[in-house]
């Protein structure tokens, strides 16, 4: 059985989609697809079915990836089905805490920049309203992130 990671940011069409396809990305680089899978959700329904943003996409393709997935909401049944999910920042944690009404998954939950190996930025940056260089940062971070994310499933693993 696969190892289940799920992004989550506010509205599933910048910061999280990015995670999920660079850590798509990095997985499949590893030769883990068979054992890793990823996805994506936001913790609104602002942008439910959307595709990615393009400034974010134009920002993935700069470091030859293509952005792809819609947008989907977090929801409470995506404790059970995902073994790790990692939230982008702190506005997005407590959010998806508030829907673990028992307590129950707050293991399974940590921050996306908990895993960063070079920077030192503690939340993913929300670029939504920002220039170019705000996508390109959200995209650097990420790769960290999701490198560190991928050494340590894979210690899990092994």
């Amino acid at each position: 059985m696969a190892y289940k990671l799920l992004f989550v940011c506010l509205g599933n069409i910048c910061r999280s989609p990015s995670a999920e396809n660079i850590m798509r990305h990095l997985v499949s680089a590893a030769d883990l697809s068979d054992r890793i899978t990823c996805d994506s959700a936001g913790t609104s329904s602002y942008h439910i079915g959307s595709p990615p943003d393009r400034r974010m996409n134009q920002a993935a393709q700069r470091r030859g990836l293509e952005l792809v997935g819609s947008a989907r909401q977090f929801e409470a049944v995506d404790f059970e089905a995902f073994d790790r999910i990692l939230a982008m920042d702190r506005s997005n944690y407590r959010n998806i805490l508030a829907l673990d009404r028992d307590g129950k998954y707050a293991d399974k939950v940590s921050l996306m920049c908990d895993y960063c190996r070079e920077f030192a930025t503690k939340e993913v940056p929300d670029p939504y309203y920002g220039g170019e260089e705000g996508f390109n940062n959200v995209i650097d971070l990420l790769f960290d992130a999701c490198g560190g994310l991928l050494d340590e499933v894979r210690s899990e693993l092994d």
